[in-house]
């Protein structure tokens, strides 16, 4: 059974046909075709069929063309459109890596404070003064309730308490704190050197067997300078930048003072306890990172100048200065004549100077000056390292048996009287030298303490006079340090040294410094060597 289709119904579904169809005229079916003219509808009876489809008609029958549907077009993209991508997925990434970072940590830091017993205070870590007055704000000033914030405070504070340990003070570390000295340890100056060393060692291991310093040993670390200024750039430069030290102490002389001190101040280090008495050091107002324990030369010569004048009746022009030929002579020299302008208004062109050279025992020169002197010379005021000294006095002593021979302290007394003893008895007595620490032959607290840390830390080791001093610039350092409390920096160890007033050392005067004040001590100590190469005291006013 078939169903035939109108014309109404064609032209409904024409629509939906291609154009190609659309446009073509109207074809009979096939079967009419085939039928003949007379077969077809009355519609098309009137119609001729076009002659170009004649055949084609007749031959084969109309079959319509396939409708082929759209197809899905993909996307293609090019390189620089992928390598956008990947940038734009970059850029998403580090974002979320740079916000995301200090939040993890936050919360890391949160859990690490939860775990640790017992949790810090804020006040523990501020001054007592200063936490004092922020509780005592809080408590008048907060009201009921925000008595939960210093809990909540705690582990803010804790954590700025570790990023202070993160960035640690240089030769600071938990367990130590570590200083350097840069001196002679070999050469014609070597047993200063060696005796300062011994000196800060004896106060540091005293320090050490009992707890140290809020639990840091002190450590001292040592390196030869010969005495000579042209090494001690290279000594200073190595302790700080190799050894990496907190702090400078006890370096020996003037001369290498001169280009340690420089480096020391253009890098705000500590530099303390020099065993030297120029005025180098001693500036006014002083420098903020320089601190001197010792009296200066200018005191201990305006101290042997007066003794000269007013307890052995000398004249001003009868005292002459035997002195090394650079800046540590020029400083002692430089007191002499001060001491006597403020005496008798004396001019120094007349006071006559004998000059040997550093590093040398090279006399000869000295006394062919002090031989061509026409006034008559009754006293020689030294500036000298010890072995020059006894040379001096060795080949002296017989052209000027009733020569007064002085010195100051720098000399190293212990070895001057050494040198001289192996000379002979007539050589060594009645030498004087000035101190700025007590007798080592005394009895005092101070003087027992130190011989007993000789005896058990350096057995061995005789008392000495510049190892004294050592052991007593340690000392102060030592309660400094204590005073700095449990952070040690250098700007607020200098502030604790220029807030140390009136300490007793066990002296007899107070150990003081001040903010105009770098200097600790301005006492001198006479003494003089007997018969038997020991020092006895004797007074200077």
């Amino acid at each position: 059974m078939s169903t035939s289709t109108n014309d109404n119904e064609s032209s409904g579904h024409k629509a939906f046909a291609p154009k190609k169809l659309r446009e073509q005229p109207r074809i009979p079916a096939v079967s009419q075709l085939r039928a003949g003219p007379s077969s077809m509808s009355p519609s098309h009876s009137g119609e001729a069929l076009p002659s170009f489809l004649k055949s084609e008609a007749v031959l084969q029958p109309y079959e319509p063309e396939d409708v082929s549907l759209p197809q899905i077009q993909h996307r293609r993209y090019s390189v620089p459109t992928w390598i956008s991508w990947l940038m734009i997925v970059t850029s998403c990434a580090a974002m979320l890596i740079v916000f995301a970072k200090p939040l993890w940590h936050g919360l890391s830091v949160q859990r690490d404070i939860s775990s640790e017993e017992p949790p810090l205070k804020l006040s523990d870590r501020l001054p007592t003064e200063s936490a004092t007055g922020i509780a005592a704000t809080s408590e008048k000033q907060q009201p009921s309730n925000m008595q939960a914030q210093p809990a909540q405070l705690a582990p803010l504070a804790l954590q700025s308490e570790q990023q202070s340990i993160e960035s640690p003070v240089q030769g600071v570390t938990d367990n130590e704190i570590r200083f350097g000295i840069s001196a002679p340890f070999s050469g014609a100056a070597k047993e200063l050197g060696q005796n300062m060393k011994l000196g800060f060692d004896a106060a540091f291991k005293v320090a050490n067997a009992n707890g140290g310093v809020h639990g840091r040993q002190l450590r001292l670390i040592s390196v030869d300078d010969g005495y000579e200024p042209i090494r001690t750039a290279e000594t200073m430069k190595q302790l700080y930048e190799q050894d990496r030290v907190f702090g400078i102490v006890g370096n020996v002389g003037t001369p290498t003072a001169i280009v340690a001190l420089p480096y020391a101040l253009e890098r705000r280090i500590l530099f303390y306890g020099a065993f030297t008495g120029a005025g180098l050091l001693r500036r006014d107002p002083p420098d903020r990172y320089v601190f001197n324990y010792r009296a200066s030369y200018a005191e201990e010569t305006d101290a042997v100048v007066r003794y000269l004048v007013k307890m052995r009746r000398l004249k001003p022009q009868q005292i002459a200065v035997f002195a090394q030929q650079d800046s540590y002579g020029d400083a002692g020299f430089a007191g002499v004549a001060k001491a006597i302008r403020s005496l008798q208004g004396s001019d120094e062109s007349t006071i006559l100077r004998l000059n040997y050279k550093r590093n040398t025992v090279d006399v000869d020169e000295a006394i062919a000056q002090l031989k061509k002197s026409r006034a008559p010379i009754k006293a020689v005021i030294m500036v000298p390292t010890y072995r020059a000294a006894a040379k001096f006095i060795e080949k002296t002593r017989d052209l000027y048996p009733s020569m007064i021979y002085t010195s100051v302290s720098f000399v190293g007394s212990t070895a001057l009287a050494s040198e001289l003893m192996l000379l002979g008895q007539k050589f060594a007595t009645g030498v004087i030298v000035t101190q700025v620490v007590p007798a080592v032959e005394g009895h005092s607290s101070i003087v027992l303490d130190y011989k007993s840390a000789l005896t058990k830390y350096f057995p061995g080791e005789s008392p000495d006079y510049v190892s004294l001093e050592g052991y007593l610039a340690g000392s102060v350092l030592v309660e400094a340090l204590k005073r700095n409390g449990p952070q040690p920096d250098t700007e607020r160890l200098v502030d604790s040294l220029e807030n140390l007033h009136d300490f007793d050392l066990g002296l007899g005067t107070p150990v003081s410094f001040g903010r105009t004040e770098h200097q600790a001590l301005h006492k001198v100590w006479g003494t003089q060597l007997d018969m038997t190469g020991h020092y006895q005291a004797i007074d200077l006013q």
